[in-house]
């Protein structure tokens, strides 16, 4: 894998730097009218979104080289990276009632999925490498978690009354939920699909890109893709799976009625 050593944003002067928090103050502000006009429910959210990520990211610039010279510490990052992903995924699963369970799906999304990239080689051993692959994954699989527990507990709710017929025919529990909110929970697996089937044609993305900008072949570029892909696939696919069962099996809401 090679790693970019050139960029496609310039930011190396004073004026870059303003050009750069006009853009963003003024996309961030442009999505924040847009939801306010559509009455989306998220104007506030996207503007303490762009704050935190422009602090998160500064803060992350600052501190990422000494991370990377050390294996404790960028232990210590991923672990904080899925923290993070685990919180913030619990908050939208149950917003009046955290849950810590979404650990569950993200890690066994992850740790299998990473283990065979780093054991394959395809990945170098350096935390440099390391890192930004993991932080992919666990991107993707803290959405797929969340997507499939909201769904799947909007299944539930809204359609309750499937819910009941299928517990008054004998189902049990488990078997009833997963009857009526499978296919629901399954939509979260959806954005994946469609990126992997149209990447090359719609999307270029970051580890593509990334690789190019290094210096690699597109040709290495495009390997280098398919297996980020490849292993988004299986995040996405175990985190929807296990999502769907703590649901089914009452460990993550109680069929509907919170």
């Amino acid at each position: 894998m090679v790693l970019p050593s050139s960029s496609l944003v310039t930011v190396s002067s004073t004026g870059d730097v303003v050009r750069l928090v006009l853009v963003v103050a003024l996309l961030t502000a442009g999505a924040a009218v847009i939801h306010h006009l559509g009455r989306l429910g998220h104007t506030g959210a996207t503007v303490t979104a762009a704050v935190r990520a422009t602090l998160q990211l500064a803060a992350v610039g600052l501190i990422i080289t000494a991370v990377l010279k050390s294996w404790w510490l960028t232990a210590a990052f991923v672990a904080l990276m899925v923290t993070v992903a685990a919180l913030t995924s619990g908050r939208r699963v149950l917003p009046d009632r955290w849950t810590s369970l979404t650990f569950l799906p993200i890690l066994l999304g992850i740790v299998p999925v990473g283990a065979i990239l780093l054991a394959s080689q395809l990945i170098p051993l350096q935390p440099i490498a390391v890192v930004p692959i993991l932080g992919i994954l666990i991107g993707n699989a803290m959405t797929a978690t969340t997507i499939a527990g909201r769904r799947t507990l909007d299944a539930l709710r809204s359609r309750r009354g499937e819910l009941e017929a299928a517990l008054s025919i004998g189902l049990l529990d488990r078997d009833a939920a997963m009857l009526v909110a499978r296919d629901d929970a399954a939509l979260a697996l959806v954005p994946g699909l469609d990126q992997t089937r149209t990447v090359g044609l719609v999307t270029l993305p970051g580890a593509f890109v990334g690789t190019l900008l290094g210096g690699a072949t597109p040709l290495e570029a495009a390997a280098v893709q398919l297996v980020v892909l490849a292993a988004l696939l299986m995040v996405q696919a175990v985190a929807v799976a296990v999502m769907l069962e703590l649901v089914a099996r009452g460990l993550i809401g109680a069929y509907g009625r919170e």
